[in-house]
């Protein structure tokens, strides 16, 4: 018999691959009508997967630089000295040794000396007319008592009261330099005030000397006569002693300053504790505090015009100076960085 039409020799059909294999099967949907086998894709590479992005870490915070601490207090310094009222009190303080020498030249025009011959008014001035020279200490005896530590008091009793009562204080405190370094700088100017106070009343007292008594050889306390020369050193010594004299008032009137919001109250409270110490140290049955008190050794200035110069009283008066220093400025610190500025 003939193999049936459309067959093959192995009995497989025609057209249909495996058919008749034994162990093949048929694709699925093979002989269905109209099914045809489905498309092979081959797999792609795998697809990456996205994942949330991260927030950024927190940028450390930055120091900041020295320069920027220079910057504050050169901003502090200049604020300080465009004031019309640091002006006015440096006007007058260099006025004073201007009264002085014209008061001495009046009194002595007739022949007579300064003082009257008694010993009356500040130290040096009988020796004014001899010599323009002792302008300089004379005028720095009779402002050291009040009017400079009154000028220096107005200032740092200003420094932090008068910034939160405008309203500013809180504006500085957000500069990066933080409080420890505003107080600083606040303070640093003020010390630097103590300079430029005492220089103009000594610049002002050598041009009023020189302009109306002669200059020349200065005659210590001691008998001693050195050179002109070395006697202007020497009162360069004395404005320098002077101005480290009113850092013990400057730390008092600073930490006052951060106790209140009200300038005039700070400068008020500065000016009345200066004028009761004051008092004290006039008082004999208080010898054994007035040691100290920050005024005792002011006058000490005067033992630089010694020869030999006798130390012994101008080291208690830096050694005091610097004892107020320290513990008022820390308590000044203390109590400004712990403060709740709200204004």
């Amino acid at each position: 018999m003939s193999r049936a039409a459309g067959t093959g020799e192995d009995g497989a059909v025609a057209g249909v691959p495996g058919a008749g294999v034994p162990g093949a099967s048929a694709p699925p949907g093979a002989g269905a009508p109209g099914a045809s086998a489905p498309d092979v894709v081959a797999p792609g590479p795998p697809k990456p997967v996205r994942r949330a992005a991260l927030p950024p870490l927190p940028a450390a915070p930055r120091r900041p630089s020295p320069l920027w601490a220079l910057a504050l207090f050169r901003s502090e310094l200049g604020t300080t000295f465009r004031r019309w009222r640091t002006l006015a009190l440096l006007g007058v303080l260099a006025a004073v040794p201007v009264l002085v020498g014209l008061a001495v030249k009046i009194e002595t025009s007739d022949g007579g000396s300064a003082g009257g011959g008694g010993g009356e008014g500040p130290a040096f001035i009988a020796q004014v007319t001899n010599n323009g020279l002792f302008l300089v200490f004379t005028s720095l005896a009779a402002t050291l008592p009040f009017f400079l530590p009154m000028v220096i008091g107005v200032i740092a009793g200003d420094a932090v009261a008068g910034e939160a009562g405008a309203g500013t204080l809180r504006y500085l405190l957000v500069a990066p330099a933080g409080r420890s370094r505003l107080l600083l700088a606040k303070y640093a100017t003020t010390m630097t005030f103590c300079l430029v106070a005492t220089l103009v009343v000594a610049l002002s007292a050598l041009l009023t000397g020189a302009l109306l008594f002669p200059l020349g050889d200065v005659t210590l306390i001691s008998g001693v006569t050195v050179p002109f020369s070395e006697g202007l050193l020497r009162s360069v010594a004395i404005a320098l002693v002077v101005a480290a004299s009113l850092t013990g008032i400057a730390a008092l009137g600073i930490f006052i300053s951060t106790l209140t919001n009200s300038g005039i109250a700070a400068m008020a409270t500065t000016i009345g504790l200066l004028i009761t110490v004051q008092i004290l140290d006039v008082i004999p049955q208080l010898h054994a505090v007035q040691p100290y008190l920050f005024s005792h050794y002011w006058l000490s200035f005067a033992d630089l015009l010694r020869e030999p110069v006798y130390w012994d009283e101008l080291m208690r008066n830096l050694g005091l100076q610097a004892l107020y220093v320290a513990v008022f400025g820390s308590a000044a610190w203390a109590r400004f960085t712990t403060r709740d500025i709200t204004v």
